[in-house]
């Protein structure tokens, strides 16, 4: 433990960390059974505690980089909830597409809607069960690694609710043989094997048989998944052989509604983009997050521009020292407020700036308190010396890395940018795709503020744009 007290009194030493999660972190490192500090959930870890999801995020990053917890990328299989790839860093998430051999499907990973980011605490913290995952229950591995985190299961009754619907499961040693016998049902029935992440399906149809069939199965890493077998429902003897280096094991399981309803159940999880747009994660990952040959998708992202109108009268107006003071002075306050609203700026460009957010009605949050505070800084000096231009998009794009830097390409940034050169100093600009959700609807209504439509032509954009101007 004199580890963690060093480490815990260097995370202490970050004056931006929340002294509530610090002490909640600590605490259930203490006190927390082992299966709570493998792949943390940190809004479920938020809600649990009563902390403030943002605050928590930053204080999981902080923890992590200075070795209290592991970070991992995990690729999830969208249908069954199940962890196909599990990655230290985003770098070597490499993969075009993933195959659930459960669900016999293929994905291609976009980092909203199938990349997790989970905590795991460091074995110099505190040793548990997971961190020899070859060593646990059966039951719970399919918990602590098969299953993400953003999987619904239950605290305490997880082996008798999956009773409901497997028949049998066994655990085979490396190169060891076994022997199934079971009464095969007139349903669908998956021998599933999560280490290996194969599986075997068996579509049971017809008169029961009387005589007992047989059907061999070999796991290995070759062979993830074999072709749908029919059998009549009946005796059923399954020979099973383990060729891997560690141990397997396979489970037989009916894909009957239990199961489904039993896969369907989610809760939210901390999503790669969301951590990609935290303004902590940047600051602390920033130079250790893509590779320079990486291009991942995300399937919506929101972007803000800024930019300040008649920044060169500006210079000429109040002489070069002035001008440098206010401008440094109102990009201090975009951070703050991108921060403030749970986003990140991507980069500064002259005297504009990129900034990304997980949801549109954050970015419209940030840009109607962006014009307040530029408001006040003009009320302050009494000139109208600062006008902000404000454009906000939406969309898919992908990911990249650039000049040792995470950014953002794809025609969403574009649009994005020439949404932001129609605006005015007195309006901010938004596309439909950010007016029409339905939290930045509650905003706007909520500060009785009500968008007024056009369509406009954008350079280089073929169609016509739907742009509103927020009053």
């Amino acid at each position: 433990m004199n580890d963690a007290q060093d480490l815990f009194s260097l995370l202490r030493q970050s004056t931006d960390v929340d002294p509530q999660a610090i002490d909640a972190i600590r605490q259930v490192i203490a006190e927390g059974k082992d299966r709570e500090l493998c792949r943390i959930n940190v809004p479920a870890f938020a809600s649990k505690h009563g902390l403030d999801e943002e605050r928590a995020i930053g204080a999981f990053l902080h923890a992590a980089r200075v070795g209290i917890f592991d970070m991992s990328w995990n690729v999830l299989c969208p249908g069954c909830g199940g962890v196909l790839d599990s990655n230290a860093t985003l770098k070597t998430m490499q993969k075009d597409e993933y195959t659930c051999a459960l669900c016999s499907q293929g994905y291609s990973p976009t980092l909203d809607e199938m990349v997790e980011v989970t905590f795991t605490v460091s074995p110099r913290v505190r040793r548990i069960a997971a961190h020899n995952p070859h060593e646990l229950p059966l039951v719970e591995y399919y918990r602590q690694i098969y299953w993400a985190s953003g999987a619904d299961l239950p605290e305490e009754d997880l082996a008798q609710r999956m009773e409901t619907f497997s028949l049998d499961d066994i655990e085979l040693a490396p190169g060891e043989k076994a022997v199934l016998h079971i009464q095969l049902p007139a349903q669908f029935v998956i021998v599933f094997e999560p280490v290996t992440h194969s599986a075997q399906f068996i579509d049971a149809k017809g008169e029961p048989a009387t005589e007992r069939r047989s059907l061999s199965l070999v796991f290995d890493r070759d062979h993830v998944q074999n072709q749908t077998l029919e059998m009549q429902p009946g005796p059923l003897r399954i020979s099973l052989e383990n060729r891997t280096d560690t141990r397997v094991l396979p489970t037989v399981f009916i894909a009957c509604p239990v199961l489904h309803d039993f896969l369907g159940k989610r809760r939210p999880f901390l999503t790669a983009k969301r951590l990609l747009t935290n303004h902590t994660f940047r600051d602390l990952y920033r130079t250790d997050t893509l590779d320079i040959d990486q291009r991942l998708k995300i399937t919506s992202l929101t972007f803000l521009f800024t930019d300040l109108r008649g920044s060169t009268a500006l210079y000429e107006r109040v002489g070069d020292l002035q001008a440098f003071d206010l401008v440094r002075a109102h990009f201090q306050v975009l951070h703050e407020i991108v921060a403030a609203e749970a986003g990140a700026v991507v980069k500064t460009i002259g005297d504009a700036v990129m900034a990304t957010f997980a949801t549109p009605d954050r970015a419209v949050a940030a840009a109607l308190r962006m014009r307040d505070a530029m408001r006040a800084l003009n009320d302050k000096s009494g000139r109208e010396d600062l006008l902000l231009k404000i454009g906000v998009h939406a969309g898919p794009c992908i990911a990249v890395s650039m000049n040792e830097r995470q950014d953002y390409f794809g025609q969403t940034v574009n649009i994005a940018s020439r949404v932001q050169n129609l605006a005015d100093a007195q309006a901010i600009f938004a596309t439909h795709a950010v007016v029409e959700d339905s939290l930045t609807a509650d905003l706007l209504h909520k500060n009785a503020l009500t968008p007024v439509p056009h369509e406009v032509s954008l350079r280089g954009i073929e169609r016509a744009v739907a742009v509103y101007a927020i009053p």
